[in-house]
């Protein structure tokens, strides 16, 4: 996809950080956006902000797939149609594995991950009906490509699981004819480290856990949301599966996948799948 005018896009977690500065970009290139966020006051706040009239808002909770599905109806009866969807609403939470319950679990992975097939449920649908293209961006995070931080089980655990959802979308959207990619952003200037003020009751208290570790001072320091917005359009118009807001981590990810591949080569050498006459053993 690589023409924006007059086309319509949907962005999750959209009342600040990347989400907004996302949807800076695709107003700055001509399109229509509606604009989804769980913090109703903050939404109305950022909308207000932009003086556009190419924009509409809805309260969503991209952890309720009947929220998801009726932001996904509100924005066709809006704009008639429906071209990049962008599920970017995410929350952060962490703790060693014996420090995290099952709400710390429930909440992550229902927001981070199922937000994300929540929003491809109910709008790739549309954009494959349509046969007009579109594209489909799921945030992930650096963390979904590493994830080696004690304390962020939960949290890597989700945006792995995001990174392997878009990977496989991008296959579909081969036949399906739309786009996908996944966003891995390092260190934003976006406020993820404070989600828990929007955690629902039913998911119990954040607890205090001396691993998860206090990173908004790095965040302070991080990329201006607006640069990754701009980033974002650019990866669309590229076709580029995986968006990196940090090439510096490139180092990082390439050790990662020599260590893989390390563990490879001892297979191949195993005594037991040797022994086994296993395939791609060394007889």
């Amino acid at each position: 996809m690589d023409d924006f005018e007059g086309k319509v896009a949907f962005v999750s977690g959209a009342a600040s950080g990347i989400g907004l500065g996302m949807v800076k970009a695709f107003l700055a290139r001509g399109m229509q956006v509606m604009m989804a966020d769980i913090e109703e006051e903050a939404l109305l706040k950022a909308a207000s902000t932009l003086d556009s009239n190419a924009i509409s808002t809805i309260v969503c909770d991209v952890g309720s797939r009947e929220s998801v599905q009726d932001a996904a109806n509100e924005t066709i009866e809006t704009f008639g149609k429906v071209h990049v969807v962008c599920n970017n609403a995410g929350v952060s939470t962490g703790g060693l594995i014996d420090e995290c319950d099952s709400g710390d679990w429930d909440w992550c992975m229902g927001v981070n991950l199922m937000g994300v097939v929540h929003g491809c449920e109910a709008f790739v649908p549309h954009i494959k009906a349509q046969g007009e293209g579109g594209h489909v961006v799921n945030t992930a995070s650096m963390a979904g490509l590493l994830g080696r931080n004690p304390g962020w089980t939960i949290y890597n655990a989700s945006k792995y699981a995001v990174v392997g959802l878009t990977e496989a979308l991008f296959e579909e959207g081969k036949i399906g004819g739309f786009g996908a990619s996944v966003l891995c952003p390092g260190a934003v200037r976006t406020q993820i480290y404070h989600a828990p003020r929007n955690r629902p009751e039913r998911h119990g208290p954040q607890r205090s856990k001396p691993a998860y570790t206090d990173i908004s001072n790095d965040l302070a320091k991080g990329l201006d949301p607006d640069i990754v917005g701009q980033l974002v359009t650019e990866a669309i118009i590229a076709k580029r599966l995986h968006i990196i807001t940090d090439p510096r981590f490139g180092r990082m990810v390439k050790k990662r996948f020599d260590r893989i591949a390390s563990d490879f080569d001892w297979a191949a050498n195993s005594e037991t799948l040797r022994i086994s006459g296993s395939p791609g053993a060394v007889e």
